[in-house]
């Protein structure tokens, strides 16, 4: 909670997240959505509005068992050109707000407004202005949470929710934080949550007094010390502006049914194309290629594979990805696959050194690049491999820029 070396006396720094982002976007542009429970998404739940996880909808949930849960439910297919025409509204009246924004996602950002009380007022007065825009100008709801430090901030927006404004007063932290179950935190997921519950702990308030000594031996050592630290509100971070993205990724849901390798390669290649259009449009080179899977029974997997020098080219992420898929074949014929999911991490600037392999040839490089210029002016589709052809993959999800 420092800034520049010193505390900050203000809850200066805001967290706004866009509530239901895409389900609010539908309901904005169709005013016959609105109160109603709204669905983005047929096979697998990319979104729901307020009033349909009312009903126990949540995402990712296979799309019939969120039907089944609320058969009233209206269902929409996902328009990703809307929502980021939204998202860039948005983050215009951000920047108009404050020039210092870290963007999270195309739907939520920290904004520092430290210092400009002479100029906009009190914290809670940019706030209610900023959330006042937001419905104004670009119609859709959103939730505000500030605090003294980022973590703070993002658990006051989660808390506040929905459409709300919450401000954690300085001095009031460990009373605000204390009360709040232990999933609050950044770090606890469903497994860490378990291992705690078992421990008797189940509050934020229950982890402090635990010590960190205690929590190390139960999480780990780094874990043990990341959690006391939050349990204490310790967040010494800033709010970052130009900050480039750490890793590129995508993800495709495959549904429930059974889906043959040959489906499961497609949709890998295709993944693949477009991260490798994307990387090179943003001037990067990446090192790590990591693949995330998810089963029939929810569990995850992650693999991933680390090239001997970074490069931007499709033919060698491609062969590492499909060697991570082949790894990992013999656990997905007996578990079953329904989502996967492509990094590439370990991210340079372009002008690193690029990796050759025995069997590429220079002719690699310039196709990856005609290719990307084919597709940015006759459209993503327009060339594509041969085992793609008449084959759907989907959009990709909105993303702030690379």
């Amino acid at each position: 909670m420092r800034i520049e070396g010193r505390e900050r006396r203000e809850a200066s720094i805001l967290h706004a997240d866009l509530d239901s982002f895409y389900a609010s976007v539908e309901q904005r542009d169709n005013p016959a959505l609105k109160g109603k429970p709204v669905i983005v998404g047929g096979g697998v739940v990319l979104a729901a509005s307020y009033e349909a996880k009312a009903y126990g909808i949540r995402t990712p949930m296979p799309g019939h068992e969120a039907r089944a849960l609320c058969p009233r439910a209206v269902v929409v297919r996902p328009r990703f050109d809307a929502y980021m025409e939204a998202s860039r509204a948005v983050f215009e009246i951000f920047r108009d707000t404050t020039p210092l924004v870290e963007g999270i996602s195309v739907d939520e950002a920290f904004l520092d407004v430290g210092g400009l009380r002479r100029l906009a007022g009190s914290p809670e007065r940019i706030g209610i202005e900023l959330r006042r825009r937001i419905r104004d100008e670009v119609g859709l709801p959103i939730t505000v949470g500030a605090a003294r430090s980022k973590f703070l901030a993002k658990v006051a927006s989660a808390v506040g929710k929905p459409d709300g404004l919450l401000i954690v007063e300085p001095g009031g932290e460990l009373a605000f934080l204390h009360p709040l179950p232990v999933r609050r935190l950044w770090g606890v997921g469903p497994v860490t949550e378990a291992k705690l519950h078992d421990a008797g702990i189940r509050t934020v308030g229950d982890m402090a007094r635990l010590g960190e000594r205690r929590l190390a031996a139960l999480v780990g050592p780094g874990s043990g010390r990341h959690l006391f630290a939050l349990s204490m509100a310790q967040d010494p971070r800033r709010v970052e502006t130009g900050r480039r993205r750490s890793s590129i990724g995508s993800q495709r849901a495959l549904g429930r049914r059974p889906t043959s390798e040959a489906d499961l390669e497609a949709t890998v290649i295709a993944i693949v194309e477009r991260l490798g259009k994307r990387l090179r449009g943003a001037e990067r080179v990446c090192r790590t290629v990591v693949l995330r899977l998810r089963f029939d029974d929810y569990a995850r997997a992650t693999r991933s594979r680390t090239l001997p020098e970074v490069t931007d080219r499709t033919d060698v992420i491609m062969a590492a990805a499909r060697g991570l898929v082949a790894d990992a074949m013999p656990i997905i014929r007996e578990r079953g696959c329904t989502l996967i999911g492509l990094s590439l991490t370990n991210l340079d600037n372009h002008d690193a050194v690029q990796l050759a392999l025995p069997f590429a040839d220079d002719h690699h490089e310039e196709l990856d690049h005609t290719m990307d210029a084919l597709r940015n002016r006759f459209g993503r589709d327009s060339v594509t491999r041969a085992v793609l052809v008449g084959r759907n993959h989907g959009d990709d999800a909105p993303m702030l820029p690379d």
